[in-house]
């Protein structure tokens, strides 16, 4: 008989998705089979697969070792490898703001890069003693939102279960404010408002395109823009995703007429050779929390503002200075 005892980061899911994540061979259908015939006890007593696991419960096992060899934790052997090397905007013990420079994956892309955001999170994490594999069931520091390889700025990183909870339902009922700035060619007119169209991903081609009437297989797309200054041929831009679609800013600027400065898969390859833009002109340089619905251990960052170290000066800014 072998007893697990569920720890903070393990509650508030189903039993049965709790242990099919801490242990590769108990799959689903084989849970419900042996919870049915108590080999798997939950608190001395039979119990369910869709029962939500507590912080303290406990699981008695009576099965092989065989079927609860554990899990290799995602990554384990890379992380470790990689340096910890991590611009953090805030941290406290539920969250890292990192900023992510351009040119880095936030995961392991189709090359399998072992260097990405999350290793190098996970990896700092590790070095401070804040996240130790071992000590963790079914848990992992994870990001909560993501932005393109050659996209810099706000990636926000949640170090516990509850947290990353938390922000999920955050991000999805927009309840956190994400602002970009982007240098654009042309000058957007109006100068502000809401940009709306449709939107369909084409993977084999890594792209998207836009279409302004509905049609299907396309999604709907609305972006917030305010022009900030424009000099010469170009504007620096504030944009506020409304909806988050892949390649939503790039595209959909580009579609209106104004592609971002330095984008190579939508925009002006001579134009960005003649300004000498290796990297598209965009980072999620600001991030608020605006709660409309409780939200737990994380409450105390309702109404706080993080804006990445130096916006003022970022590389494409410097087409704005006078």
């Amino acid at each position: 008989m072998t007893e697990v005892i569920v720890g903070k980061n393990d509650a508030g899911q189903r039993a049965d998705r709790f242990l099919s994540k801490a242990y590769p061979n108990l799959k689903s259908s084989l849970v419900n089979k042996l919870m049915r015939k108590k080999r798997i006890k939950l608190n001395g007593a039979k119990t369910e697969p869709n029962v939500i696991l507590k912080e303290g419960d406990v699981f008695r096992f009576y099965l092989s070792e065989e079927l609860l060899s554990k899990k290799p934790i995602v990554r384990e052997n890379d992380f470790r490898e990689i340096p910890p090397e991590v611009e953090v905007i805030y941290e406290d013990e539920n969250i890292l703001l990192a900023d992510k420079p351009a040119g880095l994956v936030v995961h392991e892309d189709n090359d399998n890069t072992a260097d990405t955001l999350i290793n190098r999170i996970l990896s700092y994490l590790y070095q401070k003693g804040e996240y130790v594999p071992e000590d963790e069931n079914s848990f992992t520091p994870a990001l909560v939102n993501r932005i393109d390889r050659n996209t810099e700025g706000i990636v926000i990183a949640a170090k516990n279960a509850e947290s990353l909870r938390i922000l999920n339902q955050k991000l999805r009922d927009r309840e956190l404010t994400k602002l970009y700035l982007c240098a654009v060619v042309g000058t957007p007119k109006p100068p502000q408002g809401v940009l709306c169209a449709y939107l369909k991903k084409l993977p084999d081609e890594n792209r998207v395109i836009i279409s302004d009437k509905p049609q299907a297989g396309y999604l709907t797309i609305k972006t917030a823009y305010r022009t900030l200054k424009s000099r010469g041929e170009l504007s620096l831009v504030e944009v506020d995703l409304l909806t988050g679609r892949t390649h939503q800013i790039r595209a959909h600027f580009a579609h209106i007429g104004h592609a971002l400065l330095g984008d190579g898969k939508y925009g002006d390859n001579a134009v960005n050779k003649r300004f000498g833009a290796k990297t598209q002109a965009l980072c999620s340089y600001k991030l608020i929390f605006r709660f409309t619905t409780p939200a737990g251990q994380l409450q105390y960052l309702n109404g706080r503002e993080f804006t990445v170290k130096n916006a003022d000066k970022l590389w494409f800014t410097e087409f704005f200075r006078e």
